[in-house]
């Protein structure tokens, strides 16, 4: 029997109310050296992830938090890839529209 892993995948709009909100965090020396976007970013990463989307981020089946393994920046939005493992996904089942739509186009 196949092992299933969950896996979720974040789109954070940049320049947005949202996105340019201050994110409060000690561990950013000078936070006017970063953009809106790294700003965000690295809230996302010191965990403040949780406690700006608390409904949004799912958990594994045994209720554990979903780890933040990768964040990508593009021209208008951050992709936030959560999962249980390193495991490869699907282009088929993403929401980045960079992966899904070469695979709508070729079919």
């Amino acid at each position: 029997m196949k092992t299933k892993f969950t896996q979720q995948e974040i789109l954070l709009i940049t320049g947005s109310n949202f996105s340019s909100r201050e994110c409060s965090d000690e561990n950013i020396a000078d936070k006017s050296k970063l953009s809106a976007s790294e700003q965000l970013a690295d809230a996302c990463w010191n965990g403040l992830l949780d406690q700006m989307l608390p409904e949004l981020v799912e958990r594994t089946a045994d209720g554990k938090k979903l780890l933040l393994w990768n964040i990508k920046e593009y021209n208008s939005f951050l992709e936030l890839e959560l999962c249980e493992s390193n495991t490869k996904s699907d282009p088929v089942f993403s929401i980045d529209p960079y992966r899904f739509l070469p695979v709508i186009v070729d079919n």
